[in-house]
């Protein structure tokens, strides 16, 4: 299956979105009903909620680097490959601490700045690995359209957005431009099936226009299609779009492409601590295999390695040992 064509000599993916810091917590399901969060869905709180809802919680949170486009790149990085996270952070220890974490993860970070708070994401993990967030955008949220200019993407072979930038329509549409102006092929995560609910009719047009890549997982998938059967959603997410790629958990994922569809295996038996990031990382494998010419079937493989690793600990960082049995995967 031959793609769109990518400039052999460039290897850069810059991830677009809300630099966010990650706070996570392990809570049984009641916990949901007392806070009001969307289980395995994303709401937006204040600041304050945050702080208040932390008092209630049963253990001492986990607090690193976060969101979902930062989540993808930094798994570039740690692959080996060439990666630059754009987006806005706020001041303070927060915001020293999302910076570094992106240099120790070979990111290069370019990042606007803000006196308001950086944003944060409390992330709450019930038993069944589900992660349901909270989410006070801070920072984030303050990117103007006008900041963001070709320069951005320079070099960029891919640039992958995340959906959550739907929200603010003439700044996705202002990335989108830029990214296609530097002949960047066009990566976008549906994030969320909140996300696609509230986004319908201008995702609609945004995929139609400008679209390479679609990458959702099942629920965001049936929001945006209508369809729960996995072939006929990853088909009618290919209609518009070069490739399509669906992923449904522990039963793997499947990549569409010029009207085929090839079915990836998961990796290992399927259990997982905490989902948070699986598909963030997914997206990291499948991405980094794109721009390096392989095959969409080891590109799938890739990312499914990928996205196992990061189900078996807390939070979207896998261990250096997870990454040594990855990239092990990348020498076969």
């Amino acid at each position: 299956m031959a793609i769109r064509q990518i400039d052999k000599n460039k290897k850069l993916i810059v991830g677009i979105g809300s630099a966010l810091i990650d706070i996570l917590t392990h809570e049984e399901d009641d916990f949901l009903e007392k806070t009001g969060a969307v289980k395995g869905g994303m709401k937006y709180v204040d600041r304050e909620f945050i702080e208040q809802t932390l008092l209630q919680t049963s253990q001492k949170p986990i607090i690193v680097p976060g969101g979902s486009a930062c989540n993808t790149v930094v798994g570039i990085g740690k692959l080996g490959g060439e990666a630059c996270f754009v987006g806005k952070s706020g001041a303070g220890h927060m915001a020293r601490l999302f910076e570094t974490g992106l240099k120790k993860n070979n990111v290069n970070p370019a990042l606007f700045k803000s006196s308001s708070p950086t944003g944060r994401v409390l992330s709450i993990i019930t038993p069944d690995a589900q992660r349901s967030m909270l989410t006070f955008l801070g920072a984030s949220s303050e990117i103007q359209p006008d900041e963001i200019t070709e320069n951005c993407f320079k070099n960029a072979a891919i640039v992958h957005i995340e959906g959550y930038l739907l929200f603010n329509e003439d700044l996705i549409i202002r990335a989108l431009k830029a990214a296609k102006y530097v002949g960047a092929l066009v990566s976008l995560d549906l994030a969320s099936f909140t996300v696609v609910e509230q986004s319908k009719t201008v995702l609609k047009r945004i995929i139609n226009d400008f679209v390479d890549i679609l990458i959702a997982n099942e629920d965001e998938a049936q929001a945006y299609t209508g369809y729960s059967n996995e072939n006929k959603a990853v088909c009618s997410m290919a209609e518009n779009t070069h490739i399509a790629a669906l992923k449904v958990g522990k039963r793997g994922s499947f990549i569409a492409h010029n009207g085929k569809t090839i079915k990836i295996e998961p990796m290992g038996d399927g259990a997982a601590v905490d989902t948070t990031g699986a598909g963030d990382l997914w997206a990291s494998g499948f991405l980094f295999g794109l721009v390096n010419g392989f095959s969409l079937e080891k590109c799938g493989k890739l990312g499914s390695a990928c996205g196992y690793e990061v189900c078996q600990v807390m939070g979207a960082n896998i261990p250096e040992e997870g990454w040594q049995r990855i990239k092990k995967l990348l020498e076969e």
